[in-house]
């Protein structure tokens, strides 16, 4: 009888050098520092983020299947009058993702990815950095946010609610 163990690899292995199965594991506490809530305000909208790290989320690609430690990341956005505008923390009907893909050691930075909103608006690249034990700033990259929303129902709100911008600094709560 044989049994098959998956690999463990170091978080940032290459991914062309990832076998198909293979876990990436979090093994020097790179996600750890940027896990709790933040808060930062914008435009006069405020912005709050959860995160918290999930061990062995399923990543699947068209190439292969495998297994990473990531940073999950769900936020409320209100307005100025304390209306929520979006709420992927407490309301499932978004199918709204945003993960870390890579850590950067060095630069205290770790990358997501984000799905954008209603019909992928706005998918792309944010950046985190460390700053402080209880500051981290944001860059938020958008890939697409025009013509994504022209495939969209025009009942569906495609609006993007996180702040395109640099360098935006949120404060642990």
């Amino acid at each position: 009888m044989s049994f098959c163990q998956a690999q463990n690899l170091p978080l940032n292995t290459g991914f062309s050098t990832i076998p198909a199965g293979a876990h990436l594991k979090d093994t020097n506490n790179e996600l750890s520092p940027y896990i709790g809530n933040y808060v930062a305000n914008f435009n006069g909208n405020e912005i709050t983020l959860f995160i918290t790290k999930l061990e062995d989320k399923l990543e699947q690609t068209g190439q292969k299947n495998y297994y990473m430690d990531a940073l999950i990341v769900k936020y409320i956005v209100k307005n100025s009058a304390g209306n929520v505008l979006q709420d992927t923390k407490n309301n499932n009907t978004y199918n709204i993702e945003l993960y870390s893909l890579a850590t950067n050691p060095s630069k205290n930075a770790v990358t997501l990815y984000y799905s954008g909103t209603n019909c992928s608006v706005g998918w792309g690249d944010i950046y985190l950095k460390k700053i402080s034990s209880t500051q981290i700033s944001l860059e938020y990259r958008p890939d697409d946010i025009t013509t994504t929303a022209a495939k969209c129902p025009p009942n569906l709100d495609t609006t993007i609610y996180l702040p395109a911008t640099k360098d935006l600094i949120f404060t642990k709560q």
